[in-house]
Order: C-alpha cells, then sequence, then structure tokens
C-alpha cells in the first residue's frame, strides 16, 4: 500500500487555474474534474478538508476509469454549521496512468484521513498530464508521457506484463511473433537419368540445381508469472506457445519433394503444434541477492552452451536451474526426453523418440578478466535404434548410408567455452571432447569406439561504428572408416550462430546420396540424413573453417554483416568409403556473404533481414558435384526475412 501526501502546491495551482482573483476572495464550488478514457482502477472517494469521513460500507462508484491522486483542499460545498454530521460532496483530481493499464485487480481495504490518501495498487499511479515540446504529442517523436492502447507494445500495456493482471504480483505477457521467410538458391541436385526425368535422355547425375523457399510461421505465447516482474526471480510461471507453419518447395528436378518422381516439382506442407508448455517454481532463495534455485518442467527453450555449438532445441524436459553469489555463477541440470520434428517447419510433432539427452553446466561470470563468462557443461546423448520415415518419406534414421540398420549411439561430451571481452578486445570460444559408442555405424558397417574433439574460437575488436572479426573453427575428421574408431565429431542437434549470419556453408542443407554433406543451421561436415531427425555420425570428414568479418553499424538501426570462410575437410577418408572415390581433395572453397539487418524501431519488435551468399567450389566440392561435361558453377542464395513481434 502506497500514500500519497498532500501539499500546498495542489491548492495553489488548482486556484491559479482556476484564475483566483485574491487571497481573500470567497471560492467557486468545485465540480469533480471527467476521467478520460480508458479505464484504469475504481475511484476512491476522498473527503474535503475539514469535512466528515465517507462511510466505510458505501460501495465505490460504478465509474472505474480513473483513480484520485490527489485531492483539493477546498471543499466542493459550504459547510452548514446547522446540520450536523452532514457529509459533503468529495473532489477528486485524476491522473492518468501511462500506457494501458487496464483494470486494477487491487480492491481498497482502508480509508482516507486528512492528511493520506491511500492507494493500495503501487503499479498504477498517474501522473499529470504533459506535454514537454508543446507538440501535442506527435507520433513519429519519442516524446515523453505517452498513453497507449491495447494493440500499443511500445508503450507500457498490461498485456505485456508492464502491469499486474491480479493483485500487485501476477503478470501476463502475451507475445505474437509472425515470420516471413522467402529465399532462392542453388543446391547440387541429383537427378534419376534415363528413368524418369523432367528432361528425358539426359546423361548427367546432376541437373538444374535453382530452389525457391517459402515459408510463414506464426506463434503466440500466454506467459503467466507471478513475481516482482523486475529483480526478483518468478515464484511460478506457466507459459504456452501455439504455432502454425506453413512452407513450400519449388525445384527443377523430380524426386527432389518426394522420392516417388510422379508429385512433381512442387511441395506445399503446413504443420502446427503446442510448441512450448511448461510449468515453473521457485523451490528456495539462496541469498538476500536474489539467488534461487526452481524447477521447469514440460517443453522448453534451452542452449547448452554461448553458440549453440552442442544442443539448442524446444523440446520436453525437466530442468533444474539457478545462481549462487549474486548471480555471478548460474548452474543447468537438464534431462529431456526429447518428441520428434517435422522435417519441413522445424517444429515439434506429438510423438515420442527413443532419445534421452541429459545436460548439465555452469557458469561463471567474471571469471580472471571483468566482463569474461566461462562455463563448463556435460553432456549425455542416449539415441536409440529406431526406423523413421519423415514427412516427405524420405529416410530420417537410421541413415540412408551403408549398412543402414537401426542402431544406438551413446555419447559423452565434456567440454568448456566462454565469452564476453578482455578489456576492449572481444572473445569466444568452445572446445568439447566427446566419447561414447556407436551399436553399428552405417559408413563403418560395424560397432565403433567414439573419440573426437571440437574446437572454435572468434575474436572482435569494435572502433567505432565498425566490428572487426576473424574466428577459426575444428571438428576432428575419421581417417579411417573401417577401424572400428569413429574420430569424427558430430553434436547432438545444433543450432550454431558462428562463421557469419548469411553464410551459405551454414545456411543450406547440401544433399550427398540420402545424407546432408552438411546442415541447415550447422558448420558440420557431418554426413547425416538430417540435423533434425537424423543421429550423430561419427565417421565423417571433420572441417577446418577459417573465417574473416566485419560488420558496420551504418546508423543505429541498420547493421551490415560482412563474411568470408575458408572451408577445409580434415580428413576424407570417409568421403572415399562413402562415394567410391580416390584421392578426394581436402579445399572444399571459398564462401562469401553479406547482409542487412534493419530495426526501424530501434528493437525486436520488427526486424527486416536480407543477404546474399555464394560458394566458390574448390577441388574437393568438383570432385564430389562435377557433372559429366563441365564443372560445378559456383552457389548462389538470397533471402529476405521479415520478422513482426507484439
Amino acid at each position: 500500500m502506497i500514500r500519497t501526501k498532500f501539499g500546498r502546491w495542489v491548492a495553489g495551482g488548482l486556484l491559479c487555474a482556476l484564475g483566483t482573483a485574491s487571497a481573500s476572495a470567497q471560492p467557486a464550488p468545485l465540480a469533480p474534474i471527467a476521467p478520460p478514457a480508458p479505464a484504469l482502477l475504481p475511484m476512491i472517494p476522498v473527503a474535503p478538508e475539514g469535512g466528515a469521513q465517507p462511510k466505510t460500507d458505501t460501495p465505490p462508484p460504478a465509474d472505474t476509469t480513473r483513480q484520485p491522486i490527489d485531492r483539493l483542499l477546498q471543499p466542493t460545498t459550504p459547510k452548514n454549521p446547522n446540520v450536523t454530521g452532514a457529509t459533503e460532496q468529495a473532489a477528486y483530481v485524476y491522473f492518468p496512468t501511462l500506457g494501458f493499464a487496464g483494470q486494477s485487480g487491487v480492491m481498497p481495504r482502508s480509508g482516507n484521513n486528512k492528511e493520506y490518501d491511500t492507494i493500495e495498487d503501487r503499479w498504477r499511479i498517474g501522473l499529470p498530464e504533459w506535454d514537454r515540446y508543446g507538440l501535442g504529442h506527435p507520433r513519429v517523436f519519442d516524446y515523453p508521457y505517452q498513453l497507449g492502447r491495447w494493440y500499443d507494445p511500445y508503450r507500457q500495456n498490461v498485456l505485456k506484463g508492464d502491469y499486474p493482471i491480479i493483485g500487485q504480483h501476477t503478470f501476463l505477457n502475451i507475445t505474437g511473433v509472425n515470420s516471413v521467410l522467402t529465399e532462392g538458391r542453388m543446391i547440387p541436385t541429383a537427378t534419376t537419368p534415363f528413368e524418369s526425368t523432367v528432361r528425358p535422355f539426359t546423361n548427367d547425375f546432376f541437373g538444374r540445381s535453382g530452389q525457391f523457399v517459402l515459408s510463414n510461421l506464426t506463434t503466440l505465447s500466454f506467459d503467466l508469472f507471478h513475481g516482482d516482474a523486475a529483480f526478483k526471480p518468478n515464484d511460478w510461471r506457466v507459459k504456452l506457445t501455439p504455432a502454425f507453419n506453413y512452407n513450400s518447395l519449388n525445384v527443377e528436378e523430380v524426386a527432389v519433394v518426394h522420392p516417388d518422381v510422379r508429385k512433381g516439382l512442387h511441395r506445399h506442407r503446413s504443420w502446427w503444434t503446442l510448441q512450448e508448455w511448461f510449468g515453473e517454481v521457485k523451490l528456495a532463495d539462496l541469498s538476500p541477492q536474489y539467488d534461487f534455485v526452481s524447477i521447469r518442467a514440460g517443453s522448453q527453450p534451452f542452449t547448452s552452451d554461448f553458440r549453440g555449438f552442442i544442443f539448442s532445441d524446444v523440446n520436453r524436459g525437466v530442468r533444474l536451474f539457478g545462481n549462487l553469489d549474486g548471480n555471478r555463477t548460474q548452474f543447468n541440470l537438464a534431462y529431456f526426453r526429447q518428441l520428434d520434428k517435422d522435417i519441413n517447419s522445424g517444429l515439434n510433432t506429438f510423438t515420442d523418440r527413443d532419445q534421452d539427452i541429459v545436460i548439465a553446466n555452469l557458469y561463471r561470470q567474471d571469471f580472471i578478466f571483468p566482463g569474461y563468462t566461462a562455463s563448463v557443461s556435460y553432456h549425455y546423448n542416449n539415441d536409440g535404434p529406431d526406423f523413421q520415415f519423415d514427412k516427405n518419406a524420405f529416410l530420417a534414421r537410421p541413415d540412408a548410408a551403408g549398412v543402414f540398420r537401426p542402431h544406438r549411439v551413446e555419447a559423452h561430451y565434456f567440454g568448456w567455452a566462454g565469452d564476453g571481452h578482455i578489456d576492449r578486445y572481444n572473445i569466444s570460444h568452445a572446445f568439447y571432447w566427446v566419447v561414447g559408442r556407436d551399436g553399428r555405424n552405417p559408413i563403418a558397417g560395424q560397432p565403433t569406439n567414439i573419440n573426437a574433439q571440437f574446437a572454435a574460437i572468434e575474436l572482435s575488436y569494435d572502433r567505432d561504428w565498425a566490428r572487426f572479426r576473424t574466428s577459426g573453427l575444428y571438428a576432428s575428421g575419421d581417417g579411417n572408416a573401417n577401424n572400428g574408431h569413429a574420430t569424427g565429431f558430430d553434436t547432438i542437434i545444433d543450432q550454431q550462430n558462428f562463421g557469419g549470419e548469411f553464410s551459405f556453408w551454414r545456411r543450406q542443407r547440401i544433399p550427398l546420396f540420402g545424407v546432408g554433406l552438411t546442415n541447415d543451421q550447422s558448420n558440420l561436415a557431418n554426413l547425416r540424413s538430417s540435423r533434425l531427425q537424423g543421429q550423430s555420425n561419427f565417421v565423417n570428414p571433420g572441417l577446418w573453417l577459417i573465417n574473416g568479418g566485419v560488420d558496420f553499424d551504418i546508423t543505429p538501426r541498420l547493421r551490415s554483416i560482412n563474411n568470408a570462410n575458408a572451408l577445409f575437410f580434415d580428413k576424407t577418408n570417409s568421403l572415399e568409403t562413402f562415394t567410391y572415390q580416390s584421392n578426394i581433395d581436402r579445399f572444399i572453397g571459398v564462401d562469401l556473404s553479406s547482409g542487412l539487418e534493419w530495426r526501424p524501431r530501434l528493437n525486436n519488435q520488427a526486424i527486416v533481414m536480407g543477404g546474399l551468399s555464394t560458394l566458390i567450389p574448390g577441388g574437393a566440392f568438383r570432385q564430389l558435384y562435377n557433372k559429366k561435361d563441365s564443372k560445378v558453377p559456383s552457389l548462389f542464395s538470397g533471402f529476405v526475412e521479415v520478422i513482426l513481434q507484439f
């Protein structure tokens, strides 16, 4: 409960506004000031100075448009000394609450007196009207004192968690996101020569590479939580996020959208799901500095490191998390029982997948250097034997490579990573070592023991409005696919933010005989059926990536991102075994990309991104994808993505 004390400035300001001639003049009766819309709070009657107090058993007026913040010091009707106990009419001053506050969920419980007005809803304290520049609050300016509407997410809004929806500690945040992606790309595309092809009598194994993709994703999140909406962690939280996706693919060769060539060159798919659904409860407060431990159960987002190198997904699980030492230390212990994915939209299905994942990590802020955060982590992946076709009727598990028999993969990842800055230099790095066992690797054709490594580092330096970057990535490859040792590094389900946001190699899935040489949102060359539905494959060629880039903040709203990557296989024996070729070169090619990010409102409510990228093939790429009579040309892609958020 907050109490507002009366001051003489209220009376003086109001008397001046009413044109009071002199201090000795008799003040005229004042009528209550009409409240403006929209409705915010029930009115609380306040007795005038020296008048009788209002009856406590009288219900509040039906009009709930504004709360009285202060009262006039002059009564609205003259006193009648002949009437004992007469109740005088109360006068009100209504100050609007900024943004859209909605109805208050706090009913008044205590009365008022000559010195105080009680205001029990501490979130909806209004302010006097104010036009700082005298321009009438124009829409195009960042103007102080702005009222809002329910559909305006740029002002304080009860639907965005700025005001409590129930009582003073329960908030609701409704978030709607619509993302539209259009992309044209060139992907090496195999044909079915002499059997069934768009162009009869074609004798080249690789045909036309053009593809066009359209994808529209709509999500609507309802996040109900109890807390203070600031420093204090949530006492409890419930979140639901339904999602709907429509996507289409247009290609120039058959047997791409579906194994049945009669399905043609176009594919249209839609999918809806409940992507996020979880409940969260705070178990205990660990210190007066808001340190806590909480548990969350249900389908939830989780990224296990700074760049999404090993695990980044939204899936079904239980997570214990919290912090220590004034939030300098954070910890997570999570178990996920994976739901299978829809291959076209990337959203969850309602089908259980025989895969168990355990993740534990620990973060320490200001480790050795102020501004630098270090972390250690452990991942365990137990992916059971399964036989699964995706929604397009392509084999997803096991990988369509070599002896594709159902097999179990058990892998243990030990990692160390860091992110932050040391003095003026930004640094982000990671190292992982994975060991385990594959029951029967499809390329090796036998059980294998896993032992592989991964390392990545990015250094950058900011100078005025430019950031200069250099980075490198190493994923070990398998030098002998037939010796029972799997030394090619692979992840669980990654989504790597590394090597360039618009990079061709990272954004595209490049198919190779039923698997992907590389898969979308991943830099690894892992010969895996897909990033979302395929099993980890540790018999792969590995990768060396050397990157240089520069970002320009052209304006506060517009950023230019530019990257160049040189790509090399670590070892090529697994490729030679898989493709029945010999002496494959290690140099994959050069990947060049450039793009723009535009945030017209200086926030994430509206984002427009567009980029161009090209892969200039090297010796290894030409050996894998050359046409019969000509070399594979440079591959291009271009995309535009518009993200709107409420």
